[in-house]
This record gives structure tokens, sequence and C-alpha cells, in this order.
């Protein structure tokens, strides 16, 4: 017995060390413990996971519509200081587009946008991301906050304006109420205002200007040196003195002494048309007015300059009583006009006196003159360089076509690539006469006759002043834009070489133009015109008078004037744009023409029928100017 419970005993202890030996249990109390921080990790890290994929889902969509919302705001924001519920539409649109209601299952999806003082727009987006696991420890939600800006910036940019002050432009459009070149003179103070309100900081916007016409006034952009010393002009020069005494008569201007005079209209008629009088009144109605004339003696007097010689005067006193009736042109209709005299008494001379009849003797012909003082006698146009009569526009020889070598700088010592003074007051066109008669001829003329002259047909228009690139404040813009008047004919070509010229960073201006190690220019050229090429054979161009110099068409030329002025305009377009020159064209109150159009390329030409449209073709170029960008 006694055995047998000390071994009952020893098997109770050796148990015991077993149990005590077992970790099984431990084990599993240990497990239990960790389920709950393994599920909030494991949990967290799911939620988490979808809270940034949503953030970055929502920074995208928040700079998707912002920078939408600045793209449609455009340039103009500058001026009207407007966010309008259009802008705030298309911001809204996009940012909902990149983020739809409800992916990644998020909840209270919110974006709210405002107009910056630098005119920047900025964004905040929220959204709430449900948890799924977290929510056994609380967290029942993540809320997700993004922010976001855009920026209409503009870097270095040159823009050199080619404008059309043509006599046309002084026209007004349909719907407008000022003329179309005091309407574009708005439109460019408000692109300015555009371009430097948003303008980033240390940037550069430079701005030029070459206005043309019949010609362009750049003399005082250029070297003496580019100028040449002598030029023959096709002009005309004295020979002989024909002079001689004769008799003038004429009469004063009346005086009126007493009576009375009553006028009324009673009668209208639709006026004649003839080709050599236009449109006149015919006929007039007749009259019942007595008068009564008397004439004083006349005085004579001797007269010793500037013909010796006796002047007589006589004096009239004219007495009328009765009805009488005149007729007046009122643009094509005749308007009768009847006048009631009551003893209306006026007085008035007549006058015989010497005088001297002037007549000259001239030689047309091309004469040459010393114009190296051109900065004082000249009008500051120009006549261009050698070229020659193009035939085939595919191949032209700059060679000798000099004035379409937009880069080529001029030599002293070889006056073919110097430009030449513009002096009107030289010029005569041979021999076509003031009454019609003749016609040109490049021979020459010794007559007493009078040839047209530009200077009086009003045919040698000279612009004003172009401009070279720079920086410019409001008012210096607003002075220069005040200097613009509309005179001349239509004449591409020269605006296109000019604008060309004054632009290029390889040309005449090459040290203010280029770019440089730490900058690149975006240069830009906007041609704005009223209408088609119409150039004049009697006008004085910067191809001289070009019946008579004949430097680059004649009337028995293949092409017209036009179509020659056209054909050059189309080829300096090219050299512009090879000179990484973006060009725009702008007709105002015209529809372009396929040149126009072909030298623009698609998407940048427009056709702007009046004031607002005008507006809007410059804030689209504004913005194509601009560097669109998250700036946050």
């Amino acid at each position: 017995m006694l055995n047998r419970s000390i071994s009952s005993a020893g098997e109770g202890a050796h148990w015991l060390t077993r149990l005590a030996r077992d970790a099984s249990g431990n084990a599993l109390a240990i497990i239990a413990a960790a389920i709950a921080p393994t599920l909030a990790m494991v949990g967290g890290g799911i939620d988490m996971g979808r809270s940034y994929l949503a953030q970055s889902r929502l920074q995208q969509a928040c700079d998707a519509g912002v920078l939408a919302a600045r793209k449609r705001l455009g340039s103009q924001v500058a001026f009207t200081g407007e966010f309008s519920d259009d802008v705030a539409e298309m911001g809204q649109r996009f940012f909902n587009i990149n983020f739809r209601s409800g992916s990644y299952g998020t909840e209270d999806r919110s974006f709210v946008m405002t107009l910056e003082e630098d005119f920047a727009v900025s964004g905040v987006a929220t959204v709430d991301v449900p948890t799924t696991i977290m929510q056994v420890f609380g967290f029942t939600k993540v809320p997700v906050h993004v922010e976001c800006e855009a920026q209409l910036n503009f870097s270095n940019t040159d823009v050199m304006m080619v404008l059309d002050v043509t006599g046309s432009m002084a026209q007004i459009n349909p719907g407008d109420s000022l003329s179309r070149i005091d309407t574009m003179k708005q439109t460019i103070s408000a692109f300015h205002g555009q371009l430097e309100a948003a303008a980033q900081a240390g940037s550069r916007i430079r701005y030029g200007f070459v206005p043309y016409s019949t010609n362009v006034n750049v003399g005082h952009l250029l070297l003496d040196d580019w100028v040449v010393d002598t030029w023959p002009y096709q002009s005309r020069e004295e020979v002989a003195d024909l002079s001689s005494p004769i008799t003038r008569t004429y009469t004063t201007s009346v005086t009126h002494k007493s009576g009375s005079i009553t006028v009324r209209e009673v009668d209208s008629y639709a006026a004649s048309f003839s080709e050599g009088d236009g449109y006149h009144c015919p006929s007039q109605p007749g009259s019942k007015v007595k008068t009564e004339l008397d004439e004083t003696d006349y005085q004579e007097k001797v007269v010793l300059l500037p013909v010796p010689g006796v002047r007589k005067e006589w004096t009239y006193v004219r007495t009328r009583t009765g009805t009488g009736y005149s007729t007046a042109l009122n643009d094509t209709t005749c308007i009768v006009r009847e006048h009631t005299y009551n003893d209306y008494v006026d007085t008035y001379k007549k006058i015989e006196e010497p005088a001297l009849l002037s007549e000259k003797q001239w030689r047309y012909d091309q004469i040459e003159y010393d114009v190296s003082d051109w900065r004082n006698i000249g009008n500051g146009c120009i006549e261009e360089r050698e070229t020659y009569e193009i035939l085939d526009y595919d191949s032209v020889d700059l060679s000798r076509a000099l004035d379409l070598d937009l880069d080529r700088v001029p030599s002293p010592s070889n006056p073919a690539t110097q430009w030449r003074p513009m002096i009107p007051h030289y010029v005569f066109g041979r021999a076509l006469e003031w009454n019609g008669k003749g016609k040109f001829d490049t021979d020459q003329k010794i007559t007493s006759k009078e040839f047209v002259s530009p200077v009086g047909l009003d045919t040698a228009a000279c612009p004003a002043p172009a401009r070279k690139l720079s920086e410019m404040t409001p008012d210096s813009l607003e002075t220069y834009l005040g200097s613009l008047h509309a005179n001349g004919s239509t004449y591409h070509d020269i605006g296109m070489i000019w604008g060309g010229r004054l632009i290029s960073p390889t040309g005449l201006f090459a040290a203010d133009n280029a770019d440089t190690a730490n900058s690149t220019v975006s240069r830009h050229l906007i041609f704005l015109t009223d209408g088609e090429t119409a150039p004049l054979d009697l006008s004085y161009s910067s191809y001289g008078f070009e019946p008579l110099d004949q430097r680059r068409w004649s009337e028995k030329s293949s092409l017209s004037l036009a179509e020659t002025v056209e054909k050059r305009f189309a080829f300096a377009c090219d050299e512009v744009r090879k000179k990484n020159v973006k060009v725009w064209i702008i007709g105002f109150g015209t529809t372009l023409t396929d040149v126009m159009r072909e030298c623009a390329g698609e998407g940048h030409y427009f056709e702007a029928a009046d004031a607002a449209e005008l507006n809007a073709s410059f804030a689209a170029i504004a913005e194509s100017l601009s560097d669109l960008r998250v700036s946050r």
C-alpha cells in the first residue's frame, strides 16, 4: 500500500511538471491579444491607401478645374476684374469630369474657386473617404483636402504691330460709334493692358509699330550710312522764264448796307448725272427781282510793283426788290430756294490791275539731286533699295531683290543696298497733264505745260513714324497711338517688309532683338488691315513714281500693280516666318483674301466686323501668347 501511495504521489508530481512545461495555452492567449492591433494596422493601411489614391486624383481634378477656368477667363480679366458664371461653370465641369461624384466610394465632394489679386485662379477641393475596417475603432471617414492655382503668364515676348492706316480706316463699321482707326487704338490699349497685367516678375514684353499705307515712315530708325548721298528723281528743272504782263480783273466781296431778305425751300427734284460733270442741276427757275445798279466813277492809281501799270477801281451800289430763285445740289437732289428781297442794298467793287502771267519752260526728266541732308529735306518716308521685276516668285534672286532680303545690312560703298529718301516735292508725273490729257512717258520733255505731281494730287501719304521694339507704359502707348491718322492707299507689302525687318533677331537690329544665353524671346507679328491691296499708279510709293521708275512693275508687266504688291507681300510674309516669328492677321471690317489667310496659317487669322469682334480677336491672340500653367 505504501509503495502504491508513494508511486501515486510521484505520478502526480510528474504530471504537474509536464503541465508547467506545456505552452500551447499561452500561444492562444497571445494570438487573441494580437488580433486587435493587427486589424487596426491592416485596416488602416487599406483605408489610407484609398485615401491617398483619392487625394492624388482630387489634386489632378483641382488642377484641371483651375486651368480650364483660367483659360476661359483669358487676359481681358485684367480690365474687367470679373469672374463670370460661365468661367465658374467651365472650371466646375472640368473638375467634375476628372473626379466624378462617388469616385473611390467618396462622399461630400466640394470644389471652390477664387480669383486672386494677381488674376490667378485658385481652388480648394475636399472630399470624405469612408473607412471600412477602421470603423471598428471609431474612425468612420478620412477627410481629404487639396489646393491648386493656375496663372496666365507672359515670358519674354516681342510684339510687332503692322497697322493699316490708309484712308478707309476713317470709316465707321456698322454697329460701331467710332471710326475703324479709333476703334483699333482702343483695342490695342486694352491688349497692352492685358499683357502687362499678366506679365510675370522679371519678364519683358516689348512692343513695336509699323503704320503703313502708301509708304512707311522709318527714316529716323536708319543710320546715315544706310541712305544714299545722291539719287535721281522723276522731276523737273526750269530752263526758261516766259512770264508776261497782263491785266487782271476781279470783283471784291459784297457788303450789305440795308434792307432785308427772306430765304425758304420751295421745291426739289432729282439731279442729273454725266461723266464729265457728275451730279448737277441743269436748270434754274425764273426770277422776278427788280435790280437797280448805280456805278460810281472809277479811280486810277499808278502801280509800280510787281508790274508797272494803272490800277482802276469802280464802286457799285445794288438795290433789289422782289422774288428770286436759286438751285443748290444736296447729294443727288436739287433744292430750289426762294429769295424775297425788300429794298435790299449792298455794294461791291470791280477792279482792274496789272499782273504778271507766270509761265516757265521746264525740262521734265529723271534728275539727280544731292540728298546728303536727307534728314532735313525729306519727310521720314523712304524709297526702297535695289530690286527687279520678279516673274517667278518660287525662285526669287535675293542678290537682286534687295528689298526682299530682310536681314541685309546696307553697305556705304554700294548704293544699291542703301535706301533713298522720299522727297515728294521733287516728283512730277510726265507727261500726264492736270486736265487728264497726255500719258506717262519715260522720255525727256521740254515744255511749259504743268504735269501732275503727287503733292498736288495728295498721293504721297507718309504715315506716323514707326517704332522699334521697346517696353511701353500706358501713357507712352496712348501718346503714340494718338499720332496715327488715316490717309493713303493700301500697299500691304511694304508694311510686312518693315514689320519683318524691325522684329528680326538676325538683321538690321540684331543687337537689340537677338536672343541671349539667358533669355529666349517669343516673337509675334500682328498685321491688321481693313481692305484688300489697292495701290494707285498716281501715288509716290516706296518704289518711286512707279509708271516712270518701273523698278518692280510697269504698265507692260504681266501682273497688275495690285498683283505685284500681293506677290511681294506673300514672299515677305514667308521670310518673316523663317525668322521664327509667329504671324497673326486681322481683317477689320473686311473679308481676308486667300493670300492673307495663307500668310498667317490656320488658326492665326481673324475677321472682325465691329469693335466687339476686334477685341475678341486681340484677346485670343493674347491668350495664345501666354503661358498657362499650374502655379501651386
